[in-house]
């Protein structure tokens, strides 16, 4: 039977299409995945899928549902994304570590950077190229809302430190001569710490409320990962309580956050233009450009993910998976291009590395 192919249409929870049956939220989608028999594992060929089924063990990934037959070609852009996301953000660490002059209070906050979009990358994409590659679409129920809670904590945590980098460069160009009493040590530290205890504590109650909650109608997650919102989908409890807590948090942290980043950088830029003259302007603005791009590259992708996952109802499926990964991906993929490029300090440093070796 392994040359035989076949078409199951399967009844899951969806997040965009969405109807309100007595005074409950009702999510269907019709998800149509073809696959080889052969290359099924034992599960598919059960009725583990049906409506009887109840509490897994394991969940069923199914990469990019529409897109199976280009898995080798799909496979490729991530895997190349994981290789520079991996060797830039381990670069930045070890020139820090290294580099005596570069302990200071941008290049710790950087390398917490390095260390957040190391884990996000890390918790996704082994097993998205195991499912391209290998067709191991298996995961188990704990290991899933591992990952789950993982993305989302880094996440968040990743968007705080944006917030301490630009409070950095706030310090750093509009008040310079108090940059080092300012921002110590001490102060670096707890400033890590509130944003890490930030980041855990708030994304805590999701895998807690996901694990409590019975699972119904099947075991198949149409996507790549373990996203939090298409998981409790596939309860058959009412799910408005961790609804309403996620956006809410989402809405809350995200908002103050951007706020918080907004203030310095305009007060930055007020400052930036008041200078005498062209060149100071230019130097000045150099010192937070690479700031800024890093910020874009995280918030940009992850709006237009938020705007198309909302309002746009006709998108294919495999579009709106696609825009999650990229909105995960693309920022630890960019951000150590961007420092290594654009920051002097790590530039030189990297090419007296290189050249030390070279002779």
């Amino acid at each position: 039977m392994k040359g035989v192919s076949i078409c199951t249409a399967t009844t899951t929870l969806n997040p965009w299409a969405h109807t309100r049956s007595q005074g409950n939220v009702r999510y269907r989608q019709e998800a149509l995945f073809c696959l080889r028999v052969g290359h099924l594992p034992r599960y598919f060929m059960s009725d583990s899928n049906t409506t009887d089924f109840t509490n897994p063990s394991t969940f069923i990934l199914l990469g990019i549902p529409g897109l199976e037959v280009s898995n080798v070609w799909n496979s490729i852009p991530f895997c190349v994304m994981y290789v520079i996301a991996i060797l830039g953000n381990f670069t930045i660490l070890f020139i820090v570590k290294r580099e005596q002059s570069l302990h200071g209070p941008m290049y710790y906050f950087l390398c917490m950077l390095a260390i957040t979009d190391l884990v996000i990358s890390t918790s996704i994409l082994p097993k998205t190229l195991s499912i391209f590659w290998f067709n191991s679409r298996e995961i188990d129920f704990n290991a899933c809302l591992t990952q789950l809670y993982f993305i989302n904590c880094f996440s968040m945590m990743e968007s705080g430190i944006f917030v301490a980098m630009a409070f950095d460069r706030y310090v750093a160009i509009c008040d310079p001569l108090r940059h080092s009493t300012t921002l110590a040590n001490p102060v670096v530290a707890k400033i890590s710490l509130a944003v890490v205890l930030c980041g855990s504590m708030l994304v805590l109650p999701h895998p807690f409320l996901a694990r409590r909650w019975p699972y119904c109608r099947t075991n198949i997650i149409p996507h790549t990962y373990c996203e939090h919102i298409t998981v409790i989908q596939l309860t058959c409890a009412d799910i408005r309580v961790s609804s309403y807590y996620s956006l809410t948090v989402a809405l809350l942290v995200i908002g103050l956050d951007v706020f918080f980043i907004a203030v310095p950088y305009t007060q930055i830029i007020r400052v930036i233009f008041s200078l005498p003259t062209k060149d100071a302007r230019l130097k000045t603005f150099g010192t937070c450009g690479s700031h800024l791009c890093v910020i874009l590259a995280f918030y940009i992708p992850g709006l237009f993910s938020f705007l198309t996952h909302r309002f746009v109802r006709n998108m294919p499926l495999h579009f709106h998976i696609l825009i999650a990964n990229l909105y995960l991906l693309v920022p630890p993929t960019l951000n150590p291009i961007i420092y290594g490029v654009r920051t002097k300090q790590i530039w030189d440093r990297l090419l007296r590395l290189f050249t030390r070796k070279g002779t």
